[in-house]
């Protein structure tokens, strides 16, 4: 899980000391301490600020810039601190900034020099993006492991309710039929997409930015590729200018986020479109709905809708950070401060439409009875009368042309496809319309399918078992 601790407990008169300051001669306003804090924002960065410096201080003790002790005293007292975020007793100050300093601060309180000792060999800017790339790659694996239980879910619908036949739409106008399994089974394409650009994403996130100090690198004899072992990263950045300024890596993640949230709104916006009475496809659980506070009849899909309207907080977020990093100049820049709030709010905010999207799909059930009732209308088979033309020699356009006019034969008379007579195929396609009398309609032209990834029934019991497979 991604950590974030309780809120913090102010203290009456905040601390005075800085990490930086013996170039000023005098303080800090109190208005600029409250307009430049983050840790409003990034307290729940403390764990990952934690692991980085305990790597960083046995770092320093392998170069002899620490004795061995030195870094394990260092260690052992930061696990400490991070016990007392867990637990709540971290006294937070705007006059400390933000989580690293708060860190920072609690550690020299308790070793007084030694505790000075840590900041040696990087600096804030190295520091925090270190953290949050920590941070970022703990929420892609979260978000995994969500993304798969949603597939799940959908596989499991799948299976469940793999005999139905449903209306496929385009322009939600009635289209050709698809198995409810072969439906279920397109969203666990999308998600499926959304992990594996989340674990390419990843690569690029899992590139170690420690040792790039301010923004030229160290004179001090640092080990970067000790740090990387010790964080598991894959590789040391290899330009120390690029890395304080660096955030692409952000851009990517929230992109990511936004397709995500672009695809659970799709699905939201069908499932409410599919639960209103005009459709009537869907039993949505009352678990997950919510009432009227004047209709005592309503039965509404709440939790589809905010999953529909928490897309445009996500996008909103990758805009805010594509304007953020837009024209800054090399290297650290004071606006990059601003780049976490964005990017945890969007990962909040698809985690836990994910962590409510599963439960959901599992509960929901098909109306069988009503989309039965009704499979037969709209034209569903006319696709596929018309390549029962074309096998029988009748050229695309022109068999085209003619289940056209059938259908509008079917208008004029109220009636479907399967109950024209005969006479009528004939006229309109003479020669080979009347073979076609008996092989008209819904569950005929589902199993007329033939082409790989189609919804024939073969095709869709294969999808069924690939997936499980995969997800298992």
């Amino acid at each position: 899980m991604v950590n974030t601790p309780t809120a913090p407990r102010r203290k009456a008169t905040a601390m005075s000391q800085k990490t930086w300051g013996g170039r000023f001669t005098g303080g800090t306003d109190a208005r600029v301490e409250q307009f430049t804090e983050s840790i409003s924002i990034d307290r729940r960065l403390y764990r990952h600020d934690v692991i980085a410096s305990q790597a960083h201080a046995r770092m320093l003790a392998e170069v002899g810039l620490l004795t061995a002790d030195e870094a394990e005293q260092i260690a052992a007292t930061l696990d400490e601190i991070a016990g007392e975020i867990e637990a709540g007793k971290m006294e937070y100050s705007v006059s400390l900034e933000d989580i690293h300093t708060h860190i920072e601060r609690a550690l020299i309180e308790r070793l007084g020099d030694l505790g000075r000792k840590l900041h040696t060999g990087r600096s804030r800017n190295d520091q925090v993006v270190t953290d949050v790339k920590l941070w970022v790659r703990d929420a892609i694996d979260e978000l995994d492991g969500l993304l798969a239980d949603l597939q799940w879910a959908f596989v499991e619908s799948a299976e469940r309710e793999r005999d139905v036949i449903l209306p496929g739409y385009t322009h939600l106008q009635r289209a050709q039929p698809v198995l409810a399994a072969h439906y279920f089974l397109t969203y666990v394409e999308k998600f499926q997409r959304d992990r594996e650009r989340l674990a390419d994403c990843r690569k690029r996130v899992n590139v170690l930015p420690l040792g790039a100090a301010a923004l030229a690198g160290s004179s001090l004899p640092i080990d970067r590729e000790s740090v990387r072992k010790k964080l598991g990263f894959d590789a040391v950045a290899r330009n120390s200018l690029d890395v304080s300024s660096d955030r692409d890596f952000l851009l990517e993640f929230v992109f990511d986020l936004s397709v995500i949230a672009v695809h659970l709104s799709g699905w939201a916006e069908e499932w409410v479109i599919w639960s209103t009475t005009e459709f009537n496809f869907l039993d949505l659980p009352d678990g997950f709905c919510t009432g009227s506070s004047i209709m005592p009849h309503k039965k509404n899909p709440d939790v589809l809708e905010l999953t529909r309207g928490k897309a445009g907080r996500v996008i909103g977020a990758l805009q805010q950070l594509l304007v953020l990093v837009k024209g800054l100049p090399l290297a650290y820049n004071r606006d990059l401060q601003e780049d976490k709030a964005a990017v945890f709010d969007a990962f909040d905010t698809v985690a836990g439409c994910l962590a409510v999207a599963a439960p959901l799909v599992r509960q929901t059930r098909l109306r069988r009875d009503v989309i039965a009732a009704r499979i037969e209308d709209g034209f569903l088979d006319a696709t596929t009368l018309m390549e029962s033309l074309i096998v029988r020699g009748v050229p695309m356009r022109s068999a085209h042309e003619a289940v056209g006019r059938l259908v509008r034969r079917c208008e004029e008379r109220r009636c479907r496809l399967a109950d024209l007579p005969a006479e009528v195929f004939e006229e309109v396609a003479p020669g080979v319309g009347g073979q076609l009398v008996g092989k008209l309609g819904v569950e005929k032209a589902v199993h007329a399918f033939q082409s790989v990834g189609s919804t024939a029934p073969e095709q869709v019991a294969g999808q069924v078992e690939f997936w499980k497979k995969v997800l298992a």
